[in-house]
């Protein structure tokens, strides 16, 4: 799907879940913009929007050191109070 579209029922082939309920998932991700549908024939096929995703890597970008220094101080505060083996 990152490469080219991706016929519906080849990607629903994996899960144990019926077509239309992976029809459900994908509407929402559709109606998200986050990918494209194309229906020829009884084909259905999805494509990945190209940038869709980038708001959010730049969010997470924003959030990680906060993230991680919280995670260092709570490193720390575990290493003082936590009891030594021996």
């Amino acid at each position: 799907l990152a490469k080219s579209p991706a016929v519906v029922s080849e990607l629903a082939a994996p899960f144990s879940m019926a077509l239309p309920s992976l029809m459900q998932h994908l509407r929402v991700l559709e109606d998200a913009g986050l990918i494209t549908s194309e229906k020829n024939g009884r084909v259905r096929t999805v494509s990945l929007v190209p940038g869709a995703l980038d708001v959010l890597h730049l969010w997470l970008g924003e959030q990680r050191t906060p993230a991680e220094r919280q995670a260092d101080r709570l490193g720390i505060h575990l290493a003082r109070t936590t009891p030594k083996e021996g």
